[in-house]
């Protein structure tokens, strides 16, 4: 493995890190929640252009922007859950909510409604009119599907709520939506590469003798072990772990049936841990007897889908589409002879996050709306990729080697958030 050359400490002094308790982690997620509600919230509102953004959830039927921006002990909507957001001319923004008492909101809200004297959707009409916004946001969107949690029929009782004149200057918030969502605060990517580490441990577990038994051990075995020991380590896998097989005159070999020597193996794994998504792939080779270590040939292919990452890193500029960015990367890579696939997404609260799409496995051309969003700093995106080669020592077969890491933009730079890999882990 490559060392990180990320400039904030990855790791706890042993080495090793630590999942923390549930109610520490509460503690670390609710501090970094009210930092952003204090800081991040502003800025974007500003620059955005919006006046007031409501939020509105019901039980069960949340939007996904709703519980980014409640604690950790709020695991859903009460009943009818309605946030409001009321950005002041001095900048600052006023924090309002309209639900039941008890809902666990804590002190970052002021609560705006007495269930008591009057109706709920009364209650939101009257807030609205006494601060008379120019601008109100609302989650409705056409291409991110995570700042279109409005429901249809929550709508339409907003609207009626709003009357003709507020209705009237309501406008989607995706851009609010999707800028709340990818930005990280100093807090949070201080502790993103540790948790990326832990990711890293446990392919790194899973890819070894300790687990896998040639002539034994399947692909699908190999899954679910990875998802086991996600759940045995307190992290909560947010897909199931996959795991892919490429041997000599088997391009795609039968998940099922046992691994052999002389396999290539790929897995895809994904958790969340205080409230952060990673998503990684790696790849492993299984020794055959008397190898010291893998064919020549593929470990050349792996070095060509490490040179696509360096070029797609490149051409992370800030303000570039990521449309611009996809169609600029693969430009470098075919002046490069280097037969890639580039499908990078954003990653943060979610997995498939907020932000700029940076092509789609089946989308090299680009991708309408979400790839039209631009490139910002403090932003996080697993870049996920494939490169495609020749190898000589199975008879020219043309082997796809498909690479994801976890990475930070800031400063101008990318950065891989628990460095990346640059050799195989080795099964003997």
């Amino acid at each position: 493995m490559a060392g990180c050359d990320f400039p904030w400490p990855a790791r706890a002094p042993n080495g090793k890190e630590k999942v923390l308790a549930l109610r520490e982690q509460a503690r670390i997620v609710d501090g970094w929640l009210r930092t952003r509600l204090e800081t991040v919230l502003p800025e974007v509102m500003g620059r955005e252009g919006f006046d007031m953004w409501v939020v509105v959830a019901r039980e069960y039927n949340e939007d996904p922007v709703f519980l980014t921006l409640l604690p950790a002990t709020v695991l859903s909507a009460r009943r009818r859950t309605i946030l409001v957001f009321y950005r002041t001319v001095q900048g600052e923004v006023e924090r309002y909510i309209l639900a039941r008492s008890g809902s666990g909101e804590g002190d970052l809200y002021r609560m705006a409604w007495d269930p008591s004297t009057e109706d709920q959707w009364e209650a939101l009409g009257r807030l609205v009119r006494e601060k008379d916004p120019a601008c109100i946001g609302i989650n409705v969107s056409p291409a991110f599907a995570l700042g279109d949690g409005l429901s249809h029929n929550e709508y339409q009782e907003l609207m009626r709520a709003l009357g003709p004149v507020y209705a009237a200057r309501t406008q989607g918030a995706e851009r609010l939506a999707v800028a709340w969502l990818e930005r990280r605060t100093p807090q949070e990517l201080a502790a993103y590469p540790g948790i990326v580490h832990m990711a890293h441990g446990i392919i790194g577990e899973a890819f070894s003798s300790r687990v896998v038994h040639p002539g034994v051990t399947t692909a699908h075995d190999l899954g679910w072990w990875m998802r086991q020991r996600m759940l045995e380590l307190g992290l909560r896998a947010w897909f199931h772990s996959n795991v892919t097989v490429q041997r000599q005159g088997e391009p795609s070999a039968d998940p099922q049936q046992p691994i052999w020597p002389g396999d290539l193996l790929h897995c895809d794994l994904g958790f969340h841990y205080l409230g952060l998504a990673t998503d990684v792939q790696q790849l492993a080779y299984v020794l055959k007897t008397g190898e010291p270590e893998a064919p020549s040939g593929l470990t050349a292919v792996l070095e060509t889908a490490n040179r696509l990452q360096d070029l797609l890193a490149g051409e992370f500029v800030a303000g570039r589409t990521g449309n611009e960015v996809l169609k600029q990367s693969l430009e470098a890579a075919r002046a490069e002879g280097i037969a890639a696939c580039i499908y990078t997404h954003p990653l943060g609260y979610h997995g498939h996050g907020a932000g700029p799409v940076i092509g789609l496995y089946d989308q090299q051309g680009g991708v309408p709306g979400r790839g039209d969003y631009e490139l910002f700093e403090d932003t996080c995106h697993a870049m996920e990729l494939n490169a495609k080669g020749p190898v000589a020592e199975w008879g020219g077969q043309l082997v796809t080697m498909a690479l994801e890491e976890d990475i930070v933009f800031t400063g101008g730079k990318v950065h891989f958030l628990a460095g990346r890999q640059t050799s195989f882990h080795l099964i003997a």
